[in-house]
């Protein structure tokens, strides 16, 4: 359980000192310090300068020139992990010079969400029972919202990567689907989950038809969560939850295949903010889909050539097997748009190279059919620097999946536009939504991050729905 000790009293035994600059606010503070110090800090982002005082020890950090709020939250973050080893765990004051209650909410955002790393474990010294962070210039409601924010961010956001940080073996079917009990029984939410005999009685045969190669048992997952708010919106999310995928029959190359267990990049953001949602109670319904499987090679494993019926009855010709996320969010989607009644409908995942070869690790690509829904993600995007640009769906895109043998292909057979047709072919699913929006996800779900030598999970999307669901409520 994670605890984040903040007050905003008084307290005279403070041993230690962050103190935030931009340049600007360096060129006018910085006549009241030591000589020898103005030479030595300059206010620069990510600029770090620790000085001694007669009682306490203070950690100048740069900002850089006008920061906005996110960059700032990122600048805390990175100190937070950057000197986990010097930071102490003792009363310590934000000396937040000239910021206004919003830049400080960032400011302690990013300090304790830069303390996660893998495996997480409540070690960094901001949650030792001896340290507290002292807000004096934050008044006593903005306070409590900001205790509150910060614990659910962390919760959420760090229960996101930790999930995709996993190994495979430790991310096995039955591992997430306690999780998720474990999380619908804190927060009371309405758990439901198929297994595979009860998907194929409902017609789930796009999901079925990645799970039938896999030794796991299917896990067709429904969480609600219902604020008591009277005529609250209901947002509809859908997260791609493949453990691990192999690409089945189609199976990939094996050069960085272990990257693949973050394949359910889609599903941790979506789980990240559910937990999240759920801890601030935010007034507004969500009803969340994660249909869980691996895309494993087996005899019993889905063949190229294969015909499936989906849960809506469009019939889909599997002309790739590694085109799996695809066919399991077009039954989720379908799923959620027959039986449950949503405002908004969003769905993200880890789906194709091709938004990676399009935006690298910038942003996702997103497409959706609203106008005010574009502008509510792209708004929350900007805010949270977890950035989406959108891409277009026109009708011509559809020709370039049409099967002889079925409704659709699962993919186009032309090699270019893939994350175009996947979010076309996930529209034939949304049984005529008029406020949807898919978020492929790909290059920015897991990537070079600074607690991992390697590759690990980014956390993105967490703070983006939050936001949205924040504004949208």
């Amino acid at each position: 359980m994670i605890t984040i000790n903040l007050t905003n009293q008084p307290v005279t035994s403070v041993t230690q000192k962050f103190t935030f600059f931009t340049e600007e606010l360096w060129e006018k503070e910085k006549n009241n310090h030591h000589s020898t110090l103005q030479n030595l800090f300059s206010g620069k982002k990510n600029e770090i300068f620790i000085s001694a005082e007669e009682t306490s020890v203070n950690f100048m950090v740069g900002l850089g020139g006008k920061p906005q709020n996110f960059e700032i939250q990122a600048v805390a973050s990175k100190f937070a992990y950057e000197f986990r080893k010097k930071i102490q765990a003792v009363p310590t004051l934000i000396n937040d010079v000239d910021f206004d209650e919003d830049q400080v909410a960032e400011l302690v955002k990013g300090l304790f969400l830069g303390t996660y790393t893998y495996p997480f474990k409540e070690e960094h010294p901001f949650f030792k029972p001896e340290f507290s962070v002292i807000l004096n210039s934050v008044s006593d409601e903005k306070f409590k919202n900001l205790q509150l924010k910060t614990l659910a961010l962390c919760e959420g956001q760090f229960a996101c990567m930790e999930w995709l940080n996993k190994p495979q073996n430790f991310k096995k079917i039955p591992h997430i689907s306690q999780f998720l009990k474990e999380i619908a029984e804190k927060h009371q939410l309405k758990l439901t989950v198929f297994n595979r005999k009860e998907s194929e009685d409902l017609g789930l045969g796009a999901f079925v038809s990645v799970n039938q190669g896999s030794s796991q048992e299917a896990a067709f997952t429904i969480l609600e969560y219902r604020t008591e708010v009277k005529d609250a919106k209901t947002v509809g999310l859908v997260g791609k939850c493949v453990l691990f995928d192999t690409g089945g029959i189609s199976i990939k190359p094996s050069e960085n295949l272990h990257y693949m267990k973050s394949d359910m990049g889609g599903a941790t953001a979506v789980i990240g903010a559910l937990i999240a949602a759920a801890t601030l109670k935010l007034p507004v319904n969500l009803v969340v889909i994660l249909p869980i499987t691996d895309n494993a090679v087996s005899n019993t494993a889905s063949i190229p050539s294969d015909v499936v019926t989906a849960y809506n009855g469009k019939t889909i010709e599997v002309l790739n097997t590694d085109a799996e996320g695809r066919m399991t969010l077009a039954d989720g989607l379908s799923y959620l748009s027959k039986n449950y009644k949503t405002d908004a409908l969003i769905d993200l995942a880890t789906l194709t190279g091709s938004s990676v070869r399009m935006f690298g690790y910038t942003c996702g690509a997103y497409f959706s059919n609203s106008e005010n829904l574009k502008k509510s993600l792209e708004k929350s995007a900007d805010a949270t620097n977890q950035r989406l640009w959108n891409l277009p769906l026109w009708d011509i895109w559809k020709d370039d999946f049409k099967s002889d043998v079925a409704d659709f292909k699962n993919i186009s057979s032309k090699p270019f536009g893939d994350c175009i047709i996947a979010g076309k072919f996930l529209e034939q699913f949304i049984e005529g939504h008029p406020n949807w929006a898919h978020l492929d996800i790909a290059g920015v779900a897991f990537g070079n991050i600074g607690y991992m030598t390697e590759k690990g999970a980014t956390g993105y999307g967490v703070q983006l729905l939050v936001d949205f669901l924040e504004n949208y409520s």
